[in-house]
Order: structure tokens, then sequence, then C-alpha cells
């Protein structure tokens, strides 16, 4: 699953496919581009998902996964294949953008790669007699995107905040993003992420912006923050998930980080913090893609993890907030330290520190992208 450096090419390589979004021969119609649904005779399902999202058998511990499979009688294949939007766009563009089987029935993506894919027809809407769950559960503050406001798509798999993090056992207390683009005892030993989203959307709020209302001239300052920190030797690495090995190891002993990650590694040495700016707040989707071959196995998977004992299972292993109703009750039998977790279940002043990125036309999406990948590219 480590990457190193080759994700940055594989993101940036990953951008010179986004002006396709809006062109007539990579839009399609979800309802012209299906297959039939083999579930009922063919108890398989293939789901591909970003990597420590879901937990593992351990010992006498049963996952929820082979729960799922027990309770179902559904073989799951399931990999941990997404580290990163734009790379994982890369591996399906051809296909769906084709009318083309993924081979995958399920993924989970982030909201604005989520919002694009469902926007250009490569998703399939969701039956909603068979994820009552779903709309039942889900709690209100994902409810009602504006991307898809009835949830008719997309279904929340788990949420996060970025923020920062550092390891302290290399390194003095970071508070604020703006130390780790110019703190000189952090020079050359900082990652940032390769999601432009949460990487500029930190950089603005830096420097007193709006992420979710930005200007031209917003942006601009940001990008000339980041290139100079950049040329300046600051950061050492521009990554995806594999970040938080990098941190444990002391090769970076300050970088920008994702709530849960911090949390999974268990490294007492690893301390998860909300910038003094403030934090990006996001989620990831699980999507039915075009001419998925299980859709209705696919619908069970959603609407047994919105079940609250069994997101309440999940969310005490993989430390990401829950986005089921239900669920922090449910955790009193499961693990009642975490019942109070805010970053399994995070207070109203704690959301009152989160920000969301804006929402881009399909030619801001191509010259902000470009943008970024021409300053982290080098």
């Amino acid at each position: 699953m480590l990457r190193g450096g080759s994700g940055l090419l594989l993101g940036a390589g990953g951008l010179a496919a986004l002006p396709l979004f809006g062109t007539p021969d990579r839009k399609q119609d979800p309802s012209q581009c299906t297959t039939r649904d083999l579930s009922e005779s063919d108890k398989r399902l293939v789901v591909s998902n970003w990597p420590g999202y879901l937990d593992e058998d351990d010992g006498e511990y049963t996952s929820t996964l082979t729960d799922f499979q027990k309770a179902m009688g559904i073989e799951v294949s399931y990999t941990a294949d997404v580290n990163d939007n734009l790379e994982f766009f890369a591996k399906v563009v051809n296909q769906l953008g084709s009318c083309q089987s993924s081979k995958r029935d399920l993924f989970m993506l982030t909201d604005w790669m989520a919002a694009r894919m469902i926007q250009v027809g490569w998703i399939q809407p969701l039956d909603k007699a068979k994820v009552p769950n779903l709309h039942a559960n889900l709690i209100d503050s994902l409810a009602g995107v504006g991307w898809d406001p009835d949830r008719t798509y997309s279904a929340p798999w788990q949420s996060g905040l970025t923020g920062i993090a550092y390891n302290k056992s290399k390194v003095k207390e970071v508070r604020s993003f703006s130390e780790l683009l110019s703190r000189p005892d952090l020079k050359g030993r900082v990652s940032l992420l390769t999601e432009m989203r949460d990487t500029m959307g930190l950089i603005m709020l830096s420097e007193g912006a709006d992420p979710a209302k930005f200007t031209d001239g917003d942006w601009d300052t940001a990008l000339e923050r980041l290139r100079k920190a950049r040329g300046d030797g600051q950061i050492r690495a521009f990554t995806g998930n594999e970040y938080i090995q990098d941190l444990a190891a002391g090769n970076v002993v300050a970088c920008e980080a994702w709530s849960g990650d911090v949390a999974a590694a268990e490294d007492e040495n690893l301390v998860f913090v909300t910038p003094e700016e403030g934090q990006m707040i996001w989620a990831d989707n699980m999507l039915v893609p075009n001419l998925a071959a299980h859709k209705g196995n696919a619908e069970k998977w959603i609407n047994y993890y919105y079940e609250p004992e069994v997101a309440a299972k999940l969310a005490a292993y993989v430390w990401y907030i829950c986005p089921v109703k239900g669920a922090q009750e449910a955790m009193e039998k499961v693990d009642p330290s975490l019942v109070d977790n805010p970053l399994i279940f995070p207070t109203a002043e704690s959301l009152a520190t989160t920000h969301s990125f804006m929402a881009l036309e399909e030619f801001q999406i191509r010259a902000y992208e470009g943008d970024f990948a021409d300053v982290i590219g080098g």
C-alpha cells in the first residue's frame, strides 16, 4: 500500500483526465449504462475502500465484515486500493467514462469526487426501499448535501477531520498550520496531503480566508504561500494515506493529517491537533458504479452498516466520525470509554471549528487542480 513519491505522479497524472469530466464522450446516462443484477443467484460483492477503514478478525474478535458475510451469505472481495481520490479516478476513468465495467460493485470516495462522478452519470441510484437504515439513521449534519440532497446515489461510510499531527518524541508541540509551513525546526520534515481541498483549505484558513467562499485572489495568495514553503525546502513530501508510517518512523515529525489515521495508529507519540486556524471536515461515501453486477448485494452492505450496533463496532476500530444515529448509545455496549470521544462523536464546540471547501464549477476544477499539481509536482 505504500506509494512514496509515486503517489504524487499518479495524482498529477490523473489531473489530465479531469477536463474530460464535462465533455459529452465521458458523460453517461446511468439508466442506460446498466447490467442484469446477479445478486439473487450470485452471492458475491466486490468492494474498494481506503486503507485502515474496516475492522479485522483478531483472535476471538469477529469483524463486521465476517459478521456481514455470515448474516447475508454473501462472499465479499474487499480491497483497500483507494489511497487518493485522483489516483483511484485514474484506475476507473476509462471504464466508467465509456460505459464499461470497473469490476467493482461498491467503492468509497470523498465528497467532491463522489459529486463529480454522480454529475457525469457514472453512479447508479440506490433503491430507497432496500436501504431503509440509511434514510432513517443518517446523522443530520451529513444529510441534504447539495450534490446529492436526498442521498439518492451516496451513503457516507465515515466522516473525518483534517488537521495536523506531530510526533511528540521528535519535536515540540505544533499548534498551527502556519507552523508547518514556516517553523525552522520543522524544515524538511513536514508532509502535506495530495488532496487539494484539504491542503489548500487549511492554507486559506491560515491566511484568513474562508475555504467555503473564497475569491481568485484568496486562492492565489494561498497558492503562493504553498509555493514558497515548497521552494524553501520546508515540505519533505506530498502524500496520500501513507503519511502515518513516516510520522511514526520519524521521517517526518509533523504533517497534515486525517483524524482517524492518528487514532488508529495507536502510537502514544503521535498527537492529532486541531489547528488554531480551524480544521476541514469531509465524508467518504459509498457509491455503486455503473454496470455493477451485484447492486442488490451492495445495498445490503449499505443497509447493514447503518445499523447502530454495527456502526458502533466499526467506529470503535477506525476512530473516524460515525455517520449513524444511535451509534453513540450503542457504543455503551461496545466500548464505554469511546462514548464521549470527540473524534468519533464530535461535540457542537468541535464542529464549530470545522470548515468545508467551496463547490467548484468545471472551469474552476481544471484551473485550481492544475495550479495545485504544478506546485506539488515541483
